[in-house]
């Protein structure tokens, strides 16, 4: 039987331009000191040395700036980062580790976490769908979904990341009062992502003002793709939903 039989389809980039040395270096030689591998239940404490206050899950973390920095600020907490993105796996490992390209890895006895930095950030490089199985019920404090793929084509539309099967995992998965946190800059997505959102009775918007979707939250830490997306004129909105 094929072992990839029963994997969702997935859509998207799994890796883009040539990876450089001190980045493939680390992909092979760091990444795995930190790497997530399913098993049939997973324990969060025991992903880290230290015991952590509360969990957050982001989803597609990108380039990672966004996790590295409020993983940074926040070390008391415990995060796991989602990104089937090779490159973008590989530029988390630069920022955890402040390894440049030039820097004479091949000699490093061991790359670890810069000494600014807590050891609170552990990666799962594939689908979260096939992670979701092995995550205990009301286990996270916060979920993360910034700028994920619009898929604007009506025909597409199936391969957006809300929808009912995924947010029926994300409610498991959330404590009640966790908060869903999505981010994105694209009108079809803003329009659905409030209309799915809206039907799901597991979650509630908890904007009250406009304020509170046009600005992100106070603990926010920016992205490239929001930069990007600013630079060619296309505001992002900031939506919080919380687990009833």
């Amino acid at each position: 039987m094929n072992p990839d039989i029963s994997k969702p389809k997935f859509f998207g980039r799994r890796k883009g331009r040539t990876i450089r040395k001190a980045k493939s270096f680390l992909l092979d030689n760091f990444l795995p000191q930190i790497l997530i591998k399913p098993t049939q239940h997973i324990l969060l404490p025991d992903l880290f040395e230290t015991p952590k206050k509360r969990y957050c899950l982001e989803i597609g973390f990108g380039d990672g700036e966004h996790l590295a920095g409020i993983a940074k600020a926040q070390p008391d907490a415990g995060f796991i980062g989602v990104e089937v993105y090779k490159n973008g796996v590989a530029n988390l490992l630069t920022l955890l580790t402040g390894v440049k390209e030039g820097d004479d890895v091949e000699n490093a006895e061991k790359i670890s976490i810069r000494a600014d930095r807590e050891d609170n950030i552990r990666v799962f490089d594939d689908d979260v769908r096939l992670l979701f199985n092995a995550l205990p019920d009301a286990s996270f404090d916060k979920v993360f979904l910034l700028f994920p793929d619009p898929w604007p084509k009506n025909k597409h539309a199936g391969r957006r990341f809300i929808n009912p099967d995924n947010l029926k995992e994300l409610a498991r998965i959330l404590k009640k009062g966790g908060i869903l946190q999505v981010a994105t800059d694209h009108p079809i997505y803003k329009r659905w992502t409030l209309e799915v959102m809206h039907r799901n009775a597991d979650f509630r918007w908890t904007a009250q003002c406009s304020d509170d979707w046009r600005y992100p939250p106070r603990d926010w830490f920016e992205t490239k793709y929001q930069r990007k997306a600013i630079r060619e004129g296309r505001r992002p909105v900031f939506f919080e939903f919380v687990r009833l």
